[in-house]
């Protein structure tokens, strides 16, 4: 069985998170979850940026305090998901974005990537001090609502976004006290 592990990126990880960006630029797929991948050309500017979301000092204007992570396959350190969680919302991302945003790499979908990225996610949520956690997805995208879904959420509503011309379900996970 394949193992997975959550990292934080470094420079050792520019070269598959570019590999990752290609990977989705020929798909023509959204690069959810991966903060501004799909307009740095270059990895080690990607890096730069989501280290500024990290600190509130240095987060950008407009925008709130993120953490990103990658995981990674075990036996090789290839970057088969990503997933960032925002420590606050902001209008816009309690309207339509949510807490966490995350991809998989296509070519490594069905394979049960996002749902253990999730779950493996949720005690971090928590130790940022969430009790619950608003993940959206397009209406289209039956993986992710499974993806969510096994991981305890609950359906509130179905929204509109304008900028993306996208309906929305947005969903709640609960973050009880003994998730740490």
């Amino acid at each position: 069985m394949e193992r997975w592990t959550l990292v934080r990126p470094t420079e050792a990880h520019l070269e598959e998170v570019s590999a990752y960006r290609a990977a989705f630029l020929a798909a023509g797929d959204s690069m959810d979850g991966t903060g501004p991948l799909r307009r740095c050309e270059n990895a080690a500017e990607w890096l730069r940026q989501i280290r500024c979301y990290e600190d509130p000092a240095t987060v950008p204007e407009g925008l709130v305090q993120a953490t990103q992570f990658l995981c990674l396959r075990e036996s090789d350190g290839r970057v088969l998901g990503m997933i960032q969680v925002r420590h606050e919302l902001n209008d816009y991302l309690a309207k339509y974005a949510g807490h966490i945003g995350y991809s998989v790499r296509p070519d490594e979908r069905r394979k049960g990537v996002a749902s253990w990225m999730l779950r493996e996610v949720l005690p971090y949520c928590r130790s940022l001090g969430l009790t619950k956690v608003l993940i959206t997805c397009r209406t289209d995208n039956e993986g992710s609502r499974r993806t969510i879904l096994s991981n305890g959420g609950v359906y509130e509503s179905t929204v509109y976004e304008p900028d993306d011309d996208e309906w929305l379900e947005r969903y709640w996970i609960s973050l009880p006290a003994c998730v740490s």
